[in-house]
């Protein structure tokens, strides 16, 4: 880990869930931790009309809820808030600026933060523009003695277009490696395991191919529905909303060849040449390897839940998918031939995301079966990213007595009971990294545009395409029976976390 540097964090957006839910209280455990860097300043940006003490108190209480390290003492609380700052205003008004800049430098004065610079856009996306080119107008980025960054929450667009549009206007404003695309899966612990187990273990590499991996799922199953978040929703989808960023993400991570050093640029080289060596997607083709569903309403856990259609700020006749499976296949040598399924989905059975990479079977079975069909299920790799996160291998073996009759095994590693200590949030990770300038775990531009390429013929699809029969699945269920279907045909079924 790089050296400590004392850093002034600017958060646009600090009145809104995500300062409140994650990023104040990650801050509050790296502290804790003794991990983050002294001194600091973490200022808030926002609309609301908040004093210094009024925010303070604000992420005091949002410590208290969502944090994953609870305060100790008053004392170690108010170390901690004495770095807490608000200046209001709106991110898009250009006259806030001038007086943010003049904030900041009085405080990098008084704590001594070298200049070192940090900005978070924690806004809705529609603001991005607004804050990267108001910024750019102010000089709020230029680095003097210190380091300027920002950080972008996803999406990164809504399209190509729009995309390479946002790229534009931030890159008038930053360098390349200035701008740290965040996405929050790559924080979580078990996604990082992903790596090390590829590429710190020299017995799965070898197996890690088209020779030996008969197709891989990637699930992200979600049960709550859209959660007061049905205008964006409406806009997004699950596609966009999942697949895009997070899902993607997983596969390059699965699929990527091994880069010369663990390092930013190498590995986010080999994640970019996994999309680019997908296979496009023909525009009349897309029923063939795409699945899209709208949940109505059902019961989970034993309690009734209404229908998409009937959420707040849904349309009566919405056609937003919120649940969408995919078939891609990566086209060079490692891959060529393995299908990767893709799906996600809201209002599924349970919460759970997780990579299920089946093996092929034996070539030849030496041991009789009692039953014909009673058959053998080939070796399964599954990695559960949340929750309970571990990697649990199957495999077959014998049950004891006197004939031979095999059954499935699991070995299962889970974080909690191997380590006995709780991982720590995906947010602590990424603001870390940022902190100490590793963009590692953050997406690039050139991968973010490869994304939306390798999505857009579906995207045109959809849009285009006649009005689909929605609702097509129950809530409380694995989403439409076109999904099973969809892997039937190919003599497959979905693994179910």
């Amino acid at each position: 880990m790089p050296s400590d540097e004392p850093f002034a964090l600017i958060i646009f957006g600090a009145s809104g869930d995500l300062t409140k839910r994650k990023l104040v209280p990650a801050l509050w455990s790296l502290f804790q931790g003794r991990v983050l860097p002294e001194p600091f300043v973490i200022l808030g940006v926002a609309r609301s009309e908040m004093s210094d003490e009024d925010f303070r108190r604000r992420m005091r209480e949002a410590v208290g809820e969502f944090a994953r390290v609870q305060p100790p003492a008053a004392h170690v609380w108010e170390r901690f808030a004495s770095s807490l700052f608000y200046c209001p205003g709106d991110p898009a008004d250009a006259a806030l600026y001038d007086r943010l800049g003049a904030r900041l430098r009085q405080l990098e004065t008084d704590k001594g933060t070298g200049g070192n610079r940090l900005f978070y856009c924690s806004t809705p996306p529609s603001l991005y523009p607004a804050i990267v080119t108001r910024m750019g107008a102010s000089g709020l980025q230029r680095e003097g003695n210190g380091w300027t960054r920002v950080i972008i929450e996803k999406p990164f667009g809504r399209d190509v277009s729009s995309a390479r549009e946002l790229n534009r206007i931030v890159s008038r404003v930053f360098t390349e490696d200035q701008v740290y695309r965040i996405d929050h899966y790559l924080g979580k612990e078990t996604v990082q395991n992903l790596l090390v187990f590829r590429f710190a273990n020299g017995i799965f590499e070898p197996l890690w191919n088209r020779n030996h991996v008969n197709h891989v799922q990637i699930t992200v199953a979600e049960s709550l529905g859209v959660e007061g978040r049905g205008a964006y929703y409406e806009e997004a989808g699950a596609l966009r909303d999942m697949i895009q960023n997070h899902i993607l993400q997983l596969l390059c991570l699965v699929a990527m060849e091994p880069p010369v050093s663990f390092d930013a640029d190498p590995v986010r080289d080999e994640k970019t040449k996994v999309l680019r060596a997908i296979r496009p997607i023909p525009p009349d083709g897309v029923d063939e390897v795409a699945v899209r569903g709208q949940y109505g309403p059902g019961f989970l856990e034993a309690h009734r839940v209404p229908g998409y259609r009937a959420e707040k700020g849904v349309a009566p006749d919405s056609r937003a998918e919120t649940f969408a499976a995919l078939k891609l296949f990566i086209d060079n040598w490692r891959w060529a031939g393995v299908p990767f399924y893709l799906r996600t989905g809201k209002r599924l059975p349970k919460r759970a995301s997780e990579i299920a990479i089946q093996f092929w079977g034996t070539p030849h079975l030496l041991f009789r079966r009692p039953d014909p069909a009673d058959r053998i299920d080939p070796n399964l790799l599954v990695v559960r990213i949340q929750p309970d996160e571990g990697i649990a291998l199957t495999f077959g073996a014998k049950l004891p007595g006197p004939e031979i009759n095999i059954r499935p095994v699991t070995m299962d590693f889970r974080y909690g009971a191997s380590f006995g200590a709780e991982p720590p949030e995906a947010y602590e990770r990424l603001l870390l990294d940022a902190i100490h300038g590793d963009a590692t775990l953050y997406a690039r531009s050139d991968w973010v545009d490869a994304a939306w390429q390798v999505l857009t013929p579906v995207l045109e699809a959809w849009g285009a395409g006649p009005a689909p029969k929605f609702p097509n699945y129950e809530a409380g269920t694995w989403g439409p029976a076109e999904a099973d279907a969809f892997v039937e045909r190919d003599g497959r079924r979905w693994h179910r976390p």
